[in-house]
């Protein structure tokens, strides 16, 4: 496993957070639809077998009312999460006095929690960057597909049912000598740069945080948006949802994007202006990959399925099927560090 950050909390003092003896936790597990845990832990979840970890229940809970959650939750030191998990109320951790470690097998997990975390002493773990490597493995093939002109090729392809001449179909297809634009250097972004490293691509990069050291270090060019745009064969997104990024790609720099170029989304549908993507996409002039859109699934006449420029697929970029047992064994090898006493290998700062 990749080494992780170092946490601040001594090992002494993680001992001292759990509620059992010495080497002993309870754990309490909640998630939905129930059966994830399977696909997470083992279907015996074996994956949390480990000496000194007590799990209070055999089936995850879906909701903190139900009397038997309730029971759990007085007694757990740790809760282990993923996605579909309830909230917790400031309600609920005063009924959980022994809760100190919340493992989320998910990119964050201090959405679960009140603002009162914190003060309370409760530490969070996420599977995030774990998360971020599906994600770019995607984006990566997406990349080497459409500069094969892949998508494209199909469609004409089926059409003909003919034999088709890519030398003088597709005269400027192919991966040497392209350029690709990376927006946003986030770990799902630093992956995709490190994965396109020994092929024969120019890649250069737009994120305001982002200084000209650690450009260099990431071997790419950093550019305004607006260059970015108007300079890739590909512009890949990849900046997390916020105030700042919420509808960043405008009509305008979508109108910079070169002939046939292609913009591929696997962060999430609201970062671009959808409206104006679709008034785009319908001159034929660019190509779209679109993992999200806004909402997460689309009405059934939006014209993003029937498009034939547009790939769409349901949000699978990330962890699915065997990569999410993955997840599991980051959320299991965490545990056992609790068990030990070690800090653990991946916090996430509370608000």
């Amino acid at each position: 496993m990749t080494s992780a950050p170092g946490s601040t909390t001594s090992p002494e003092r993680a001992s001292a957070a759990v509620g059992g003896a010495k080497g002993t936790v309870d754990f309490a597990m909640t998630m939905s639809p129930p059966e994830l845990a399977a696909h997470l832990f083992g279907t015996g979840f074996e994956a949390l077998r480990i000496d000194g970890a007590r799990p209070l229940h055999t089936v995850p809970f879906t909701t903190f009312e139900h009397p038997d959650a309730r029971r759990a939750l007085e007694r757990a030191d740790v809760l282990i999460t993923a996605w579909g998990a309830p909230r917790l109320s400031d309600a609920d951790l005063d009924r959980a006095p022994r809760l100190r470690y919340l493992l989320y097998a998910g990119g964050q997990g201090a959405i679960l929690l009140p603002e009162s975390a914190r003060e309370r002493g409760i530490q969070v773990s996420n599977a995030g960057w774990l998360n971020a490597i599906p994600v770019a493995e995607f984006t990566v093939a997406m990349i080497v597909l459409a500069n094969k002109r892949a998508f494209e090729a199909n469609r004409m392809y089926r059409r003909r049912r003919a034999r088709i001449d890519r030398e003088i179909e597709f005269p400027r297809a192919g991966n040497r000598g392209k350029t690709v634009g990376v927006v946003g250097a986030s770990r799902i972004g630093r992956i995709v740069i490190e994965r396109l490293r020994g092929m024969d691509l120019n890649v250069q990069i737009y994120d305001p945080f982002l200084d000209a050291a650690e450009a260099a270090r990431l071997g790419v060019t950093p550019l305004a948006l607006d260059e970015l745009m108007r300079s890739s064969d590909i512009v890949t997104l990849h900046p997390p949802l916020n105030t700042s990024t919420a509808g960043m790609i405008t009509a305008e720099l979508l109108a910079l994007l070169p002939d046939g170029a292609t913009l591929i989304n696997t962060s999430r549908g609201a970062i671009i202006d959808q409206t104006a993507l679709l008034d785009e996409l319908r001159t034929g002039r660019i190509e779209a990959i679109l993992d999200v859109t806004v909402p997460e699934v689309l009405p059934r006449d939006s014209e993003l399925y029937t498009l034939p420029n547009v790939f769409l697929t349901p949000h699978i970029s990330g962890s699915m099927g065997t990569e999410i047992r993955r997840l599991g064994e980051h959320v299991a090898t965490e545990l056992e560090r609790i068990v030990l006493g070690q800090p653990l290998a991946f916090p996430e700062e509370l608000p």
